[in-house]
């Protein structure tokens, strides 16, 4: 039995069990609000009663759940398809009981299946969001992983070893190498550091080494030297094992709806489609921004005015500082920030450059004399950005993009990093809700280009909710 079998069985008992928890609260509930504690309540004549009604709607719905795959060990603890198939099930359950009482002319009660269904789905989303929270901890501990024995290329297999350790709350922890066509006698893959098993192009000796390692999975990464029989055959042996095999092609920051797949000829052939931020986006985008940013700028003006006072009391200069900033395509803007350091703090950064303490073309002091205590405070917090909300509701910036560059920084731009000026700066971005201040120059600029090739709607009102996490944590922020 492979090794990470155990957490999966406890994970999916678990959800078993909240699950029927939720399903039996919401429709006990829901039978409780709308006819009290009257259990021989009868349709309209017909010879069942809604509590009899009850007792098969929580089984249903359990199973429903069940049946969508929702407990799947492969969809828990990260990406939305967890979250996607519990709506589904849900949905498609009511969809029935809905069908049903048409067609059986039941006169079923609004209110009860009103109350049901809303406080349900929530509950059970609540609930493997909560289950979602604990076994991220356990996984940042090293625990409920899948073990991987990583197969392809020298570099594909150290740029995909990479990439899990650094997103191990997807739940994959890569544990050996195995190299087919790799010269013999390598015994570690040097960036990774992993353990290299063997390097012969046959099944059976990638089936020794999951063997020898205990792997609970394959992942299969590109520039891999297998014969595609050779693939089918390993699938083959994988299965009889209830080892998992992933396949891990080429393709990386690629969001999942850009990806579709397509059988032809037997061949699974993936297309990516083009990202694009025209037309219709392009209006619904600017349309989020003015609405929300409004919005905001009501909201948080009290505070405006408070801020603006204790800049103005605690050293002389202007309040807002106006910086020239890289737009969209290149174009440049004022950026509006609340004052944060003393007033000639741009004429002492040359003094300060050998202080640097960040990496690529950003200017990075954990203890910049040059920043105020009431500019400390607000950098803390994300205060002193408030006034781009200006920037936003005039279209020089977004409320959701990559960060807002100097043009300094983008005269030192490599070609590929320049595609980050294909949209609009953003107030926030995947850089404030990933870290902020503690990133890499090259974990900026990877962030950042995500967002460019992958931008949506959704994602951006996912990074606002982000964004207030990371405002309150404070992590990164100086």
């Amino acid at each position: 039995m492979p090794a990470g079998t155990d957490w999966r069985k406890r994970s999916s008992r678990l959800l078993g069990v909240v699950d029927a928890f939720v399903v039996i609260w919401a429709v006990v509930g829901a039978f409780i609000i709308r006819f009290g504690f009257e259990p021989d309540f009868v349709v309209a004549g017909q010879e069942f009663t809604y509590a009899w009604l009850s007792v098969a709607l929580a089984t249903v719905w359990w199973l429903m759940l069940g049946a969508w795959n929702s407990r799947q060990s492969r969809v828990l603890g990260a990406g939305p398809d967890e979250y996607k198939r519990v709506a589904a099930a849900s949905l498609w359950l009511f969809g029935l009981v809905a069908i049903v009482s048409y067609v059986l002319r039941v006169d079923t009660a609004r209110g009860y299946v009103g109350v049901a269904l809303p406080v349900g789905l929530l509950g059970l989303l609540m609930g493997r969001w909560l289950i979602r929270q604990h076994l991220n901890i356990n996984r940042q501990r090293g625990n409920s992983m899948s073990r991987l024995l990583l197969v392809g290329g020298p570099s594909a297999v150290s740029h995909l070893a990479a990439s899990l350790h650094r997103a191990k709350h997807a739940g994959y922890l890569p544990i050996a190498a195995y190299m087919p066509g790799a010269q013999v006698g390598q015994p570690v893959e040097v960036d990774s550091g992993l353990p290299v098993l063997g390097c012969r192009p046959d099944a059976r000796s990638i089936i020794e080494a999951i063997e020898s390692c205990g792997a609970d999975a394959v992942a299969v990464s590109a520039g891999v030297q297998l014969h595609p029989q050779t693939l089918r055959h390993l699938g083959w042996e994988l299965a009889s094992r209830n080892v998992g095999l992933i396949m891990a092609p080429a393709l990386t920051d690629i969001a999942g709806p850009r990806i579709h797949t397509q059988q032809v000829a037997g061949l699974p052939l993936i297309h990516v489609t083009t990202p694009t931020l025209e037309g219709g986006q392009r209006v619904a985008k600017r349309l989020f921004d003015v609405i929300i940013s409004a919005a905001l700028v009501i909201l948080a003006a009290p505070i405006m005015v408070i801020v603006a006072v204790l800049v103005r009391t605690e050293s002389r200069g202007p309040v807002l500082f106006k910086q020239v900033r890289v737009g969209i395509e290149g174009t440049h803007f004022s950026m509006l920030k609340f004052r944060s350091m003393v007033a000639n703090a741009e004429d002492r950064l040359a003094e300060l450059a050998h202080r640097n303490e960040g990496s690529g073309v950003l200017f990075k002091m954990k203890d910049d004399p040059r920043i105020t205590r009431v500019g400390r405070f607000l950098r803390k917090y994300s205060l002193d950005e408030l006034p781009q909300l200006f920037n936003v509701l005039a279209g020089s910036m977004s409320l959701v993009g990559p960060r807002p560059p100097l043009p300094s920084e983008v005269e030192a731009y490599e070609q590929d990093v320049r595609r980050r000026l294909l949209v609009k700066p953003g107030l926030t971005g995947l850089w404030q809700v990933s870290g902020r201040s503690n990133l890499s120059w090259q974990d900026s600029v990877r962030l950042d280009l995500y967002y460019v090739e992958n931008w949506s709607l959704a994602g951006d009102l996912i990074i606002i909710l982000r964004t207030v996490r990371a405002v309150f944590h404070s992590t990164g922020a100086y």
